[in-house]
């Protein structure tokens, strides 16, 4: 895989997707969100690939924010079909993927590239990282999920302060709000996402994506999740990893999933 804004490296089932314009601070633009889209679909199609880690170049940032020059100018019309476009490309396809997704935060998070971390299945963050959605200091509101996940995360009291004081946190209040899971110093963050990620591996990856699209269910409106974790449950019976899990349990050894 050749792109033009990041950098893939996949090595012992992890596929790392590195957010690679840091002298714009890893805004996103719309060939970058494109270029994510392939990314995600290419690795999560890999079999090979069990776990996805998103991450941004350098010290500074992970993604701070959207590329504003891109759509100063939009109508009404174009403002709408940018955030639909958007959430359909790229972060409504991240949450929604059958392969676990880790954020590792480092450094800045803001507007686009916080509303990215949330849309991946957890978030884990370097001590410097400060997040937070800014959009109405621009006059427009987060556009890309954030007005759902973040009261989702955060609850609904927490979000509407950082939305309408457009304020930032940092790491550490991040984690006290449930808004990522871990903290860690900058130069540890890849190992111990990689950490974390090496124990999903060890996992059935078919139990996984059906465990994700049970979770997500509860949080779609007219979606009735505890049917859908039914349904899911009754899936599992079918694949060859619940054979395995099941009777590597029962003869007592390590169970080596397939993912089918």
């Amino acid at each position: 895989m050749n792109f033009e804004n990041l950098l893939i490296t996949t090595e012992n089932g992890i596929g790392q997707i590195t957010i690679n314009r840091p002298s714009k601070l890893n805004a996103l633009n719309v060939a970058t969100i494109q270029e994510l889209h392939n990314a995600f679909e290419t690795l999560d199609a890999d079999a090979a690939t069990k776990v996805i880690i998103v991450t941004g170049e350098g010290e500074k940032a992970f993604v701070a924010g959207a590329d504003i020059s891109e759509f100063a100018n939009f109508s009404v019309e174009e403002g709408a079909q940018l955030a639909q476009q958007g959430q359909e490309l790229l972060f409504d396809f991240v949450e929604n993927l059958k392969t676990p997704v880790i954020a590792a935060v480092n450094g800045f998070a803001l507007g686009g590239g916080l509303e990215l971390a949330m849309a991946c299945h957890f978030r884990v963050a370097s001590d410097n990282a400060k997040m937070g959605l800014p959009e109405v200091s621009l006059g427009v509101i987060p556009g890309y999920g954030g007005t759902q996940r973040l009261p989702q995360l955060v609850g609904k009291g927490r979000a509407m302060e950082l939305v309408m004081t457009a304020g930032m946190i940092d790491a550490e209040t991040a984690k006290t709000y449930g808004l990522v899971n871990h903290v860690v110093p900058q130069a540890e963050l890849i190992e111990f996402a990689k950490g974390i990620a090496s124990k999903i591996m060890r996992n059935s990856p078919v139990a996984i994506g059906f465990a994700i699209k049970a979770i997500n269910a509860n949080f779609k409106d007219g979606v009735d999740g505890y049917k859908t974790e039914i349904k899911n449950f009754g899936k599992c019976f079918g694949t060859e990893d619940f054979k395995e899990g099941t009777t590597a349990f029962l003869e007592k050894r390590k169970a080596e999933f397939k993912g089918n």
